[in-house]
Protein backbone atom coordinates (compact mmCIF):
# COMPACT_ATOMS: atom_id res chain seq x y z
CA UNK A 1 0.00 0.00 0.00
CA UNK A 2 1.22 3.38 -0.77
CA UNK A 3 2.39 5.41 2.12
CA UNK A 4 3.41 9.40 2.45
CA UNK A 5 5.53 10.65 4.49
CA UNK A 6 3.90 13.05 7.15
CA UNK A 7 5.34 16.30 8.72
CA UNK A 8 4.74 15.15 12.30
CA UNK A 9 6.05 17.50 15.47
CA UNK A 10 8.65 15.73 18.02
CA UNK A 11 7.90 16.72 21.37
CA UNK A 12 11.43 15.08 23.41
CA UNK A 13 15.09 15.06 21.76
CA UNK A 14 18.25 14.06 23.32
CA UNK A 15 21.10 16.12 21.51
CA UNK A 16 23.83 14.47 22.97
CA UNK A 17 24.23 16.90 26.44
CA UNK A 18 20.70 18.12 26.74
CA UNK A 19 16.90 17.57 26.22
CA UNK A 20 15.50 19.67 22.86
CA UNK A 21 12.10 20.15 24.58
CA UNK A 22 8.78 21.63 22.27
CA UNK A 23 7.24 23.72 24.87
CA UNK A 24 3.82 22.83 24.88
CA UNK A 25 2.87 25.89 27.30
CA UNK A 26 3.44 28.51 24.24
CA UNK A 27 1.32 25.97 21.71
CA UNK A 28 -0.34 26.95 19.03
CA UNK A 29 0.49 30.96 18.85
CA UNK A 30 4.36 29.87 19.26
CA UNK A 31 6.01 26.97 18.64
CA UNK A 32 9.62 27.40 21.27
CA UNK A 33 11.99 24.59 21.86
CA UNK A 34 13.67 24.41 25.39
CA UNK A 35 17.15 23.32 26.25
CA UNK A 36 17.13 21.37 29.50
CA UNK A 37 20.43 21.01 31.05
CA UNK A 38 19.76 20.12 34.51
CA UNK A 39 17.57 17.94 36.27
CA UNK A 40 16.17 20.88 38.35
CA UNK A 41 14.73 22.11 34.54
CA UNK A 42 13.39 18.65 33.85
CA UNK A 43 10.89 18.55 36.86
CA UNK A 44 10.16 22.28 36.56
CA UNK A 45 8.99 21.21 32.33
CA UNK A 46 6.54 17.92 33.67
CA UNK A 47 5.24 19.89 36.86
CA UNK A 48 4.27 22.52 34.55
CA UNK A 49 3.03 21.09 31.59
CA UNK A 50 6.01 22.34 29.27
CA UNK A 51 5.87 18.34 28.06
CA UNK A 52 2.90 16.37 28.78
CA UNK A 53 1.91 13.10 27.87
CA UNK A 54 2.07 9.78 29.74
CA UNK A 55 4.87 8.29 27.01
CA UNK A 56 6.25 11.85 26.64
CA UNK A 57 6.98 12.17 30.42
CA UNK A 58 8.04 8.66 30.89
CA UNK A 59 10.78 10.28 28.11
CA UNK A 60 11.74 12.78 29.57
CA UNK A 61 11.78 11.89 32.56
CA UNK A 62 14.28 8.99 31.56
CA UNK A 63 16.32 11.78 29.90
CA UNK A 64 16.38 13.90 32.75
CA UNK A 65 17.50 10.78 35.05
CA UNK A 66 20.29 9.86 32.80
CA UNK A 67 21.43 13.69 32.22
CA UNK A 68 21.31 13.96 36.00
CA UNK A 69 23.73 10.61 36.51
CA UNK A 70 25.90 11.76 33.76
CA UNK A 71 26.78 14.78 35.95
CA UNK A 72 27.94 13.01 38.89
CA UNK A 73 31.36 13.70 40.10
CA UNK A 74 31.95 9.80 41.97
CA UNK A 75 33.60 7.46 41.11
CA UNK A 76 32.34 4.78 43.40
CA UNK A 77 28.72 2.77 42.45
CA UNK A 78 27.00 2.67 45.79
CA UNK A 79 27.54 6.79 46.27
CA UNK A 80 26.24 6.72 42.55
CA UNK A 81 23.01 4.74 42.62
CA UNK A 82 22.07 6.46 46.31
CA UNK A 83 22.04 9.52 44.35
CA UNK A 84 20.90 8.13 41.43
CA UNK A 85 17.68 6.70 43.22
CA UNK A 86 16.92 9.97 44.92
CA UNK A 87 17.13 12.03 41.98
CA UNK A 88 14.18 9.37 40.84
CA UNK A 89 12.06 10.23 43.78
CA UNK A 90 12.58 13.54 42.80
CA UNK A 91 11.43 13.46 39.40
CA UNK A 92 8.63 11.11 40.92
CA UNK A 93 6.71 13.45 42.33
CA UNK A 94 6.58 16.09 39.59
CA UNK A 95 3.05 14.13 38.05
CA UNK A 96 1.53 11.70 40.40
CA UNK A 97 -1.23 9.79 37.97
CA UNK A 98 1.11 8.92 34.67
CA UNK A 99 2.65 5.53 35.76
CA UNK A 100 4.93 6.00 32.53
CA UNK A 101 6.76 8.53 34.62
CA UNK A 102 8.00 6.10 36.90
CA UNK A 103 7.98 2.80 34.09
CA UNK A 104 10.79 4.76 33.00
CA UNK A 105 12.13 6.02 35.89
CA UNK A 106 12.56 2.59 36.97
CA UNK A 107 14.22 1.20 34.03
CA UNK A 108 16.91 3.53 34.23
CA UNK A 109 17.85 2.66 37.76
CA UNK A 110 18.01 -1.22 36.91
CA UNK A 111 20.25 -0.64 34.39
CA UNK A 112 22.55 1.25 36.26
CA UNK A 113 22.00 -1.28 39.16
CA UNK A 114 23.59 -3.77 36.62
CA UNK A 115 26.60 -2.05 35.39
CA UNK A 116 29.77 -2.76 37.53
CA UNK A 117 31.45 0.68 37.46
CA UNK A 118 30.23 4.29 37.87
CA UNK A 119 31.48 4.82 33.61
CA UNK A 120 29.41 1.85 32.84
CA UNK A 121 26.52 3.14 34.49
CA UNK A 122 26.40 6.53 32.70
CA UNK A 123 26.76 4.78 29.23
CA UNK A 124 24.09 2.11 30.18
CA UNK A 125 21.81 4.79 31.18
CA UNK A 126 21.76 6.89 28.72
CA UNK A 127 21.41 4.12 26.31
CA UNK A 128 18.55 3.24 27.74
CA UNK A 129 17.02 6.89 27.83
CA UNK A 130 17.40 6.48 23.78
CA UNK A 131 16.00 3.04 23.67
CA UNK A 132 12.87 3.66 25.86
CA UNK A 133 12.39 6.60 23.10
CA UNK A 134 13.02 4.39 20.10
CA UNK A 135 10.48 1.36 21.56
CA UNK A 136 7.77 4.07 22.13
CA UNK A 137 8.25 5.09 18.60
CA UNK A 138 7.27 1.76 17.15
CA UNK A 139 4.69 0.65 20.14
CA UNK A 140 2.65 3.74 19.03
CA UNK A 141 3.41 2.62 14.88
CA UNK A 142 1.66 -0.62 15.92
CA UNK A 143 -1.14 0.73 18.07
CA UNK A 144 -2.11 2.61 15.07
CA UNK A 145 -1.81 0.18 13.20
CA UNK A 146 -4.39 -2.06 14.99
CA UNK A 147 -6.51 0.89 15.68
CA UNK A 148 -6.38 1.73 11.69
CA UNK A 149 -8.54 -1.63 11.43
CA UNK A 150 -11.06 -0.95 13.67
CA UNK A 151 -12.58 2.17 11.53
CA UNK A 152 -13.20 2.91 7.70
CA UNK A 153 -12.63 5.11 5.43
CA UNK A 154 -15.00 8.09 5.92
CA UNK A 155 -15.55 7.37 9.56
CA UNK A 156 -15.95 10.38 11.86
CA UNK A 157 -14.08 10.12 14.97
CA UNK A 158 -14.13 12.10 18.38
CA UNK A 159 -11.18 12.52 20.29
CA UNK A 160 -10.36 13.95 23.82
CA UNK A 161 -7.43 15.91 25.55
CA UNK A 162 -4.21 15.43 23.73
CA UNK A 163 -2.63 11.72 22.71
CA UNK A 164 -0.45 12.61 20.04
CA UNK A 165 2.90 12.55 18.45
CA UNK A 166 3.90 15.54 21.06
CA UNK A 167 2.77 12.96 23.76
CA UNK A 168 5.03 10.42 22.81
CA UNK A 169 7.82 9.72 20.83
CA UNK A 170 6.14 9.50 17.40
CA UNK A 171 2.51 9.01 15.83
CA UNK A 172 0.98 9.36 19.66
CA UNK A 173 -1.53 6.59 20.72
CA UNK A 174 -4.99 7.55 20.34
CA UNK A 175 -4.19 9.63 17.08
CA UNK A 176 -1.86 7.35 15.82
CA UNK A 177 -4.44 5.97 13.18
CA UNK A 178 -5.46 9.34 12.02
CA UNK A 179 -1.58 9.61 11.12
CA UNK A 180 -1.05 6.23 9.59
CA UNK A 181 -4.50 6.59 7.83
CA UNK A 182 -3.04 10.21 6.05
CA UNK A 183 0.13 8.08 4.90
CA UNK A 184 -2.41 5.19 3.31
CA UNK A 185 -4.83 7.54 1.70
CA UNK A 186 -7.16 6.44 3.66
CA UNK A 187 -9.55 9.58 4.95
CA UNK A 188 -10.53 10.14 8.53
CA UNK A 189 -12.50 13.41 9.98
CA UNK A 190 -11.61 13.91 13.63
CA UNK A 191 -13.88 15.96 15.93
CA UNK A 192 -11.49 16.76 18.84
CA UNK A 193 -12.91 18.04 22.22
CA UNK A 194 -11.17 21.76 23.45
CA UNK A 195 -10.21 19.57 27.18
CA UNK A 196 -10.32 21.09 29.89
CA UNK A 197 -9.35 22.39 32.56
CA UNK A 198 -5.97 23.35 29.86
CA UNK A 199 -7.22 23.07 26.63
CA UNK A 200 -5.09 20.64 25.60
CA UNK A 201 -7.43 19.57 22.91
CA UNK A 202 -7.69 22.75 21.33
CA UNK A 203 -4.12 24.02 21.89
CA UNK A 204 -2.37 20.95 20.94
CA UNK A 205 -4.54 18.49 18.86
CA UNK A 206 -5.83 20.37 16.63
CA UNK A 207 -2.25 22.35 15.91
CA UNK A 208 -0.48 18.26 15.45
CA UNK A 209 -3.39 17.56 13.12
CA UNK A 210 -3.64 20.14 11.02
CA UNK A 211 0.39 20.74 10.93
CA UNK A 212 0.17 17.17 9.10
CA UNK A 213 -3.04 18.11 7.13
CA UNK A 214 -5.39 15.72 8.95
CA UNK A 215 -8.78 17.30 8.22
CA UNK A 216 -9.94 17.98 12.57
CA UNK A 217 -12.98 20.24 13.86
CA UNK A 218 -12.62 21.63 17.06
CA UNK A 219 -15.97 21.11 19.45
CA UNK A 220 -16.09 22.27 23.31
CA UNK A 221 -16.62 20.03 25.44
CA UNK A 222 -20.26 20.70 26.50
CA UNK A 223 -20.67 20.12 22.76
CA UNK A 224 -20.07 16.35 22.70
CA UNK A 225 -23.42 14.81 22.54
CA UNK A 226 -24.97 17.36 20.21
CA UNK A 227 -21.76 16.28 17.82
CA UNK A 228 -22.57 12.23 18.37
CA UNK A 229 -26.08 12.92 17.51
CA UNK A 230 -26.31 15.56 14.58
CA UNK A 231 -22.43 14.78 12.71
CA UNK A 232 -22.73 10.81 12.52
CA UNK A 233 -19.89 9.90 14.63
CA UNK A 234 -18.69 6.97 14.28
CA UNK A 235 -16.48 6.13 17.40
CA UNK A 236 -14.76 7.48 20.12
CA UNK A 237 -10.49 7.13 20.51
CA UNK A 238 -8.88 8.34 23.92
CA UNK A 239 -5.05 7.76 25.49
CA UNK A 240 -4.70 6.53 29.15
CA UNK A 241 -2.37 7.69 31.52
CA UNK A 242 -2.92 4.50 33.79
CA UNK A 243 -4.64 1.30 33.37
CA UNK A 244 -6.15 -0.79 36.14
CA UNK A 245 -5.50 -4.63 36.17
CA UNK A 246 -9.24 -5.01 36.00
CA UNK A 247 -9.28 -2.26 32.75
CA UNK A 248 -10.71 0.86 34.68
CA UNK A 249 -8.71 3.98 32.70
CA UNK A 250 -7.62 7.12 33.97
CA UNK A 251 -7.74 9.79 31.56
CA UNK A 252 -7.76 13.74 30.99
CA UNK A 253 -11.22 14.89 32.70
CA UNK A 254 -14.46 14.61 30.36
CA UNK A 255 -13.27 10.80 29.39
CA UNK A 256 -15.73 9.51 31.51
CA UNK A 257 -18.63 11.96 29.99
CA UNK A 258 -17.65 10.64 26.83
CA UNK A 259 -17.77 6.93 27.38
CA UNK A 260 -21.48 7.51 28.97
CA UNK A 261 -22.29 8.92 25.92
CA UNK A 262 -20.91 6.31 23.47
CA UNK A 263 -23.08 3.66 25.26
CA UNK A 264 -26.22 5.95 24.98
CA UNK A 265 -25.51 6.43 21.51
CA UNK A 266 -24.49 2.56 20.74
CA UNK A 267 -21.24 3.52 19.42
CA UNK A 268 -18.06 1.92 20.43
CA UNK A 269 -15.37 3.81 23.07
CA UNK A 270 -11.61 2.89 22.55
CA UNK A 271 -8.71 3.40 24.49
CA UNK A 272 -5.47 3.49 23.01
CA UNK A 273 -2.56 2.42 25.08
CA UNK A 274 1.34 0.97 24.93
CA UNK A 275 1.25 -1.87 27.82
CA UNK A 276 3.82 0.45 29.80
CA UNK A 277 0.56 2.20 30.84
CA UNK A 278 -1.15 -0.67 32.57
CA UNK A 279 -0.52 -0.66 36.44
CA UNK A 280 -1.21 -4.24 37.49
CA UNK A 281 -0.49 -3.66 41.23
CA UNK A 282 -3.67 -1.39 41.32
CA UNK A 283 -7.26 -3.45 40.89
CA UNK A 284 -9.68 -0.88 40.08
CA UNK A 285 -9.77 2.42 39.12
CA UNK A 286 -10.62 3.70 42.26
CA UNK A 287 -6.98 3.25 43.47
CA UNK A 288 -5.43 5.43 40.68
CA UNK A 289 -4.43 8.48 42.55
CA UNK A 290 -6.06 11.61 40.89
CA UNK A 291 -4.20 14.78 40.25
CA UNK A 292 -5.84 17.88 41.57
CA UNK A 293 -4.41 21.31 39.87
CA UNK A 294 -4.17 24.59 40.45
CA UNK A 295 -7.64 26.58 40.24
CA UNK A 296 -6.72 29.62 38.23
CA UNK A 297 -6.85 26.78 35.11
CA UNK A 298 -10.23 27.12 35.77
CA UNK A 299 -10.81 30.66 37.07
CA UNK A 300 -8.52 32.87 34.26
CA UNK A 301 -7.78 32.43 30.67
CA UNK A 302 -4.80 33.31 29.52
CA UNK A 303 -4.13 35.33 32.74
CA UNK A 304 -7.58 36.81 32.87
CA UNK A 305 -9.79 36.17 35.82
CA UNK A 306 -13.56 35.32 34.60
CA UNK A 307 -14.37 33.93 37.86
CA UNK A 308 -15.43 35.59 40.99
CA UNK A 309 -12.73 36.58 43.54
CA UNK A 310 -12.19 33.40 46.28
CA UNK A 311 -15.02 31.41 44.29
CA UNK A 312 -14.26 28.03 45.55
CA UNK A 313 -13.07 25.68 42.72
CA UNK A 314 -12.66 21.80 42.28
CA UNK A 315 -9.54 21.30 39.29
CA UNK A 316 -9.35 17.40 39.04
CA UNK A 317 -7.35 16.71 35.85
CA UNK A 318 -8.14 13.14 35.39
CA UNK A 319 -11.44 10.86 35.36
CA UNK A 320 -11.49 6.89 35.81
CA UNK A 321 -13.90 5.56 33.44
CA UNK A 322 -14.81 1.86 34.52
CA UNK A 323 -14.33 -0.93 32.12
CA UNK A 324 -17.93 -1.62 31.47
CA UNK A 325 -17.90 1.37 29.50
CA UNK A 326 -14.56 0.46 27.04
CA UNK A 327 -15.14 -1.50 24.17
CA UNK A 328 -11.99 -2.56 23.91
CA UNK A 329 -8.17 -1.30 24.96
CA UNK A 330 -5.95 -1.03 21.92
CA UNK A 331 -2.27 -1.91 22.35
CA UNK A 332 0.79 -2.76 20.69
CA UNK A 333 -0.43 -6.60 21.25
CA UNK A 334 -3.56 -6.07 19.49
CA UNK A 335 -7.00 -5.26 20.83
CA UNK A 336 -7.90 -6.34 24.32
CA UNK A 337 -11.85 -6.58 24.57
CA UNK A 338 -14.31 -8.46 26.94
CA UNK A 339 -13.08 -10.49 30.32
CA UNK A 340 -10.54 -7.05 30.77
CA UNK A 341 -8.78 -8.68 34.25
CA UNK A 342 -8.15 -12.30 32.44
CA UNK A 343 -7.02 -10.62 29.39
CA UNK A 344 -4.89 -8.23 30.72
CA UNK A 345 -3.36 -10.68 32.73
CA UNK A 346 -2.79 -13.32 30.43
CA UNK A 347 -1.09 -10.69 27.85
CA UNK A 348 1.31 -9.26 30.29
CA UNK A 349 2.06 -13.26 31.25
CA UNK A 350 2.55 -14.53 28.20
CA UNK A 351 4.56 -11.09 26.87
CA UNK A 352 7.05 -11.57 30.01
CA UNK A 353 6.08 -7.93 30.73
Amino acid sequence: MTTNALSIPRSVEWTGESIRLLNQQKLPSITEFLTLSSIDDVYEAIKTLKVRGAPAIGIAAAYGLALAGSQYETEELEPFLTKLKQDRDYLSYARPTAVNLFWALDRIIQVAENASSVNEAKTAIIHEAIQIQVEDEEVCRLIGENALSLFKDGDRVLTHCNAGSIATARYGTALAPFYIGKERGIDLHVYACETRPVLQGARLTTWELMQAGIDVTLITDSMAAHTIQTKKISAIIVGADRIAANGDTANKIGTLNLAILAKEYDIPFFVAAPLSTFDLSIESGKDIPIEERNLEEITTIQGIQIAPDEVKVFNPAFDVTPHSYISGIITEKGLITGSYEEEIRALFKEGGV
